[in-house]
């Protein structure tokens, strides 16, 4: 039995989707100028990996499974995902205008975040219980969060700094997630 302290730690720093697994680069890069918004995109994240992935596993176990219906699984999680983000968009826009303002084009993009995408399919490679898979979809979700903000909290700080022409805008932000990323390299070993 898999233990969810052990599933939390790895997903969140020793297999970050983002860092080491390079799923979700897209809001990664264009939404972490700011840490406001990169929070604001990691919640909505947090809640549609979750939602998805509940709904994604009770679909794919207790319908697509059964009936042999195992190659439509990939169909069937974008169109639920897609769907999901719709309703998030929804609320968001009407609860959080600012914040729906500040997410723009990258709320919407979280239907094609393959984070998403990846980690219900994840799930069921893994042969994951529903509840373990429900916790590998938020820690995945926190570790994504984590990233996004910590690389943003560094953007505002170079954003203050005098960097060179030829390193400034994607350059810059490209050579600071790869140290970063080797940084969480340094949590490899903690759990195999």
């Amino acid at each position: 039995m898999i233990s969810y302290f052990t599933i939390f730690i790895g997903a969140v720093f020793v297999n970050n989707i983002i860092l080491t697994q390079f799923l979700g680069i897209c809001p990664f890069m264009g939404v972490s100028k700011r840490i406001s918004t990169a929070l604001g995109m990691g919640m909505a994240v947090m809640f549609v990996m979750t939602l998805s992935t509940l709904i994604t596993h009770i679909l794919y176990y207790s319908y697509l499974k059964p009936n042999g219906l195992d190659f439509m699984m990939t169909v069937s999680f974008i169109l639920v995902i897609a769907s999901t983000v719709q309703m998030v968009e929804i609320i968001v826009k009407k609860t959080s205008p600012i914040l729906y303002q500040a997410l723009g084009i990258f709320l919407p993009l979280i239907t094609t975040n393959c984070a998403v995408l990846g980690i219900a399919i994840i799930t069921i490679q893994k042969n994951y219980t529903l509840m373990a898979s429900l916790w590998y979809a938020f820690s995945s979700a926190v570790g994504f969060t984590l990233a996004t903000v910590i690389f943003a909290g560094i953007r505002e700080r170079m954003a203050l700094n005098q960097i060179p022409q030829s390193l400034q805008g994607t350059p810059i932000a490209l050579i600071t997630a790869g140290l970063i990323s080797m940084a969480f390299m340094g949590f490899a070993g903690i759990i195999h």
